[in-house]
């Protein structure tokens, strides 16, 4: 799973002019589903979103995760992260999962998500949102999460 993490003062997600999802400080996380990816991907990627250390201490020092200074989550769908732009000027997305796997695993994500921090708030998949976001740095990382090695 692809994703890029951006930790911010506040952000929303809207769709047709409503707005679907907003937090306050925390992390806006825009996420993209590859082909192979299965609920283990998502689970390593959750864990890692939740205890990356990336929000400043009393010292000022990026020391502290999300779970610990209890800021929102806000999970977007966005497939265009899967982009391959290695030939030609008109991206391929051809690694993004297939719509119905990448609903899946999104929707699994955000239930484990919901599972596991109390402030998670989400995009609509598939929709043409607009995202607004008050960056916090800017701190943006991107972060993928590549499928477990088969066992020998």
């Amino acid at each position: 799973m692809i994703s890029v993490l951006q930790r911010v003062r506040a952000a929303r997600v809207e769709v047709q002019g409503q707005t679907v999802g907003a937090i306050g400080a925390g992390l806006l996380v825009l996420v993209c589903a590859e082909r192979g990816d299965t609920e283990q991907e998502a689970d390593r990627l959750l864990a890692k979103m939740l205890k990356l250390r990336i929000f400043s201490d009393a010292a000022g020092k990026m020391n502290l995760s999300l779970q610990e200074v209890g800021g929102g989550l806000l999970l977007v769908s966005q497939f265009t992260l899967a982009a391959d732009t290695s030939s030609g000027n008109r991206p391929g997305f051809s690694q993004a999962a297939a719509p119905d796997a990448g609903r899946r695993l999104f929707d699994y994500l955000v239930q484990q998500a919901r599972a596991l921090h109390p402030v998670v708030q989400t995009g609509q998949f598939a929709a043409d949102m607009q995202v607004h976001l008050v960056n916090d740095g800017p701190v943006t990382i991107p972060l993928r999460i590549a499928p477990a090695a088969a066992p020998v």
